[in-house]
């Protein structure tokens, strides 16, 4: 008997389930049996795919991490660094949408109760921000923000968004204020506190709109 096929699509189905489970009901709804029975498998599943769930959770976070990598990497470099800057806030804006349950588990925002993350995990997914980091520098370059770290500059309008999204996520941000309302205008802010000029802001502005990510 030859032996059995595994679907190449069950670790991304486990990995999206657990992420739902954790997101509604906290650690004490991701169990084995509860994770198995969303996605049809058996028990088993867990420990073919993942060898327990302890590493599990430390997949959801690559997983989450590596989404949001593939979206940022969709924003190409233009002639207008400050439009790719917020072309990539539009992205990041968009995968978080997408993907909410996995985007609260990797940044520890999910109930995870005894699947606490480790500090590795924590700093893993700091890769994704080295596309804004680039922008940020080109921007210096092109005299639209005023000379300084680019790191520290794309940390601090990762915060600020950061923040937004969290924000957003919880449905706190209704009219007449609603998340488009203060998406756009934390944009305008970030980039004129970067240096930019308000009107040069604008017009970036217009064009990033226009490149925004379409929501899968």
């Amino acid at each position: 008997m030859s032996p059995r096929r595994i679907d190449p699509t069950l670790a991304t189905a486990l990995l999206e389930a657990a992420a739902r489970l954790l997101a509604e009901e906290g650690a004490a709804g991701l169990t084995t049996r509860r994770l198995a029975a969303a996605v049809g498998a058996s028990t088993t599943a867990v420990y073919t795919h993942f060898g327990g769930m302890d590493n599990l959770v430390r997949a959801m976070v690559h997983e989450g991490f590596a989404r949001l990598h593939r979206r940022m990497s969709t924003v190409r470099a233009t002639s207008d660094a400050v439009a790719d800057v917020m072309a990539l806030g539009y992205a990041y804006r968009a995968n978080s949408l997408d993907h909410p349950q996995l985007y609260q588990v990797m940044f520890g925002s999910a109930a995870l109760g005894g699947f606490a993350l480790s500090e590795g995990d924590r700093q893993h997914g700091k890769y994704t921000l080295q596309p804004l980091v680039d922008a940020v520098a080109r921007a210096t370059e092109q005299d639209r923000f005023r000379a300084g770290d680019p790191l520290l500059v794309a940390q601090n309008m990762w915060i600020a968004l950061h923040g937004l999204v969290s924000l957003e996520l919880g449905g706190y941000l209704i009219d007449p204020y609603d998340a488009d309302v203060c998406f756009e205008a934390q944009l305008r802010s970030l980039m004129v506190g970067a240096g930019d000029d308000y009107e040069a802001t604008a017009a970036s502005l217009a064009r990033a709109r226009r490149r925004r990510s379409p929501r899968a």
